[in-house]
């Protein structure tokens, strides 16, 4: 079965040569160049990635993610961003608003396949691995569903993968670089600062229901383990 991509993109010289890029790359593609229609077609079509212009008629894509990530049936959707808005204050607001990548217009062609296709990765999981424990919060990896307790999590797509990495060796530090290339993946440019939007999402959900083991460690990365996970840097 094809991946399905949904590009909300109104700029329609944009969006045709997207959605002819992604086709030749195998992908079935929904265009939709209305904001305003955006959201109800992410939730009939379930894509497996939605690439969103930031500047769109009617509504913004900004308010567009915060929709699709309050709508539980597709709120783990990987959201990739589009946008000419390229100061770091723009980008935390994107991603702050639940998007999963950043790419700043103009862009090449072969940096947004490469973004869609990290999305859209997933590892095969070890045969006899089934799920990974740390104190109350349990992972389970068949069904890509976190617990703390008996309580289920929400996570995106980026915070189970930042998470997955983190429970993998327990009170093991991540430089941010390491998880920008093991997460994000080898041909993607993000800032490390990246990472930290994602991480305080990641505790954000996890601390609803118990202490906070995730741990900062200055001027290093992150960890998880049973020490205080409050943050020591921005």
């Amino acid at each position: 079965m094809k991946h399905v991509v949904m590009l909300v993109e109104d700029e329609e010289a944009l969006a045709l040569l997207l959605k002819y890029n992604l086709e030749k790359e195998g992908y079935d593609v929904i265009w939709e160049a209305r904001g305003n229609k955006a959201l109800a077609e992410v939730e009939k079509a379930r894509p497996s990635v939605v690439i969103l212009d930031w500047m769109l008629p009617e509504i913004s894509g900004v308010e567009i993610c915060k929709l699709i990530r309050s709508k539980p049936d597709i709120k783990t959707t990987p959201i990739i961003m589009l946008t000419a808005k390229g100061e770091e204050e723009d980008k935390i607001k994107g991603l702050s608003a639940g998007a999963d990548d950043y790419v700043t217009k103009p862009f090449s062609i072969p940096e947004l396949m490469a973004r869609v296709k990290t999305q859209l990765r997933r590892a095969p999981e070890p045969q006899d691995e089934k799920e990974f424990v740390f104190e109350d919060i349990r992972m389970d990896l068949g069904t890509k569903k976190v617990y703390r307790g008996e309580n289920y999590i929400h996570l995106g797509p980026t915070e189970f993968r930042l998470l997955r990495m983190l429970m993998e060796t327990p009170g093991k530090v991540y430089s941010r670089e390491f998880l920008l290339k093991n997460v994000w993946g080898d041909n993607i440019y993000v800032e490390s600062r990246t990472v930290d939007v994602h991480i305080r999402r990641l505790r954000k959900s996890l601390n609803q229901f118990g202490p906070d083991y995730i741990r900062t460690v200055r001027a290093t990365g992150y960890s998880i383990d049973r020490g205080d996970g409050s943050e020591t840097e921005e």
